[in-house]
């Protein structure tokens, strides 16, 4: 015999759906809410996260060497931080401070900002004769050539303003990431505790696994890229200033930024090395060329070394990561990426074990 609902079951059934409608509804809102309220927070401890995830191994082993006092080895490793931080920003300030002076001294003394070309820059090749025509004009009359390249000189000029202002942004941002960092280091014991319950209650006995794999991951990508890229910038930054190029703190910045965006350093070498060869003595230009030459190919042997280091997945994957993660989100997406698709990897892997 078929069995009939009454109409008392189907408002029972439907109050029941309601009522879970409107729970969900509530949970809902209320993370949406929160979410909202922490979002303009959440980069920043987010780069906490990260940044106290890649140090914790230096802070565990001098917490060790302090007698076990954390606070005090956290306090220590983010003072350090801050001044890895600071230094680039500082040689930037100092070549900043030069270029006010140079013209200041130049309108002062009447001598044009643009010094004459050389007559080698009409052998470089295709843009020679052009960029030496160019050249020669602004240093004999600045003002026509301004007017001449308005509008290319008000885009750059536009850009590079934008741009300082973002790195000013994304250094004030960082700096209080890593004071961030530090209050988690103090914390590290209780947050790798509730960081694996809830990995547990989400994917249950793999769950402390895939934890670990990130925290690898994430130390693999601040050594093999983050690591790398400070370490290309910070030793061509000491031989641009050794050597007195101008602007040495800046070209030691930029330097960073096209090494972590993996284009390497080469642009800026090349430049100061051209500059070198034209303005500063031939002694001098070769030890710089001598110095800065294993520079261009060192990120070649550390980086297979460093990415790999103890990963769950191989260095390709982690690798392809990063980069994709930081076209896609920016910085941060160097880690986020390197993460998010090292798991997805070992879920493919794990599906493929359970197929067979």
């Amino acid at each position: 015999m078929e069995k009939f609902t009454t109409p008392s079951d189907d408002s029972y059934h439907i109050g029941k759906s309601l009522e879970v409608i409107i729970k969900v509804g509530l949970v809902l809102g209320l993370i949406t809410w929160c979410f909202i309220i922490l979002k303009p927070f959440l980069m920043i401890t987010l780069w906490g996260v990260i940044i106290a995830i890649a140090v914790y191994p230096m802070y565990k082993h001098l917490k060790a060497l302090l007698g076990n006092r954390g606070k005090l080895a956290s306090v220590l490793i983010t003072l350090f931080m801050l001044s890895l931080i600071m230094l680039p920003v500082i040689l930037f300030g100092s070549s900043l401070a030069d270029a006010v002076v140079y013209v200041k001294d130049s309108l002062s003394a009447g001598r044009s900002l643009v010094p004459p070309p050389v007559e080698t820059v009409k052998s470089w090749p295709l843009i020679g004769p052009k960029v030496f025509d160019i050249w020669q004009h602004a240093s004999q009359n600045l003002s026509e050539v301004a007017i001449e390249y308005k509008s290319e000189l008000m885009t750059g000029l536009t850009w590079f303003l934008s741009m300082l202002t973002n790195a000013g942004l994304g250094v004030l941002m960082f700096l209080v990431s890593v004071i961030i960092s530090g209050a988690f280091l103090v914390f590290a014991d209780s947050g790798t505790d509730a960081s694996h319950r809830i990995a547990v209650r989400l994917m249950g006995e793999r769950g402390i696994e895939t934890v670990a794999n990130a925290e690898i991951t994430i130390r693999n990508v601040a050594r093999g890229i983050l690591g790398v890229a400070f370490i290309q910038a910070f030793l061509a930054g000491i031989g641009f200033l050794v050597a007195g190029i101008p602007g040495a703190g800046l070209w030691a910045l930029i330097s960073f930024v096209l090494a972590i965006v993996q284009i390497g350093i080469g642009p800026v070498v090349i430049g100061v090395l051209i500059f070198a060869f034209l303005k500063l003595s031939t002694m001098t230009a070769i030890l710089l060329t001598v110095w800065c030459a294993p520079l261009l190919v060192i990120d070649n042997v550390l980086k297979p070394l460093l990415l790999g280091r103890g990963a769950p997945v191989p260095m390709l994957v982690i690798f392809l990561g990063a980069i994709g993660g930081f076209i896609s989100f920016g910085i941060i997406g160097l880690f986020v990426g390197a993460v998010v698709l090292s798991l997805g990897y070992n879920l493919f892997i794990l599906w493929l074990g359970e197929s067979k």
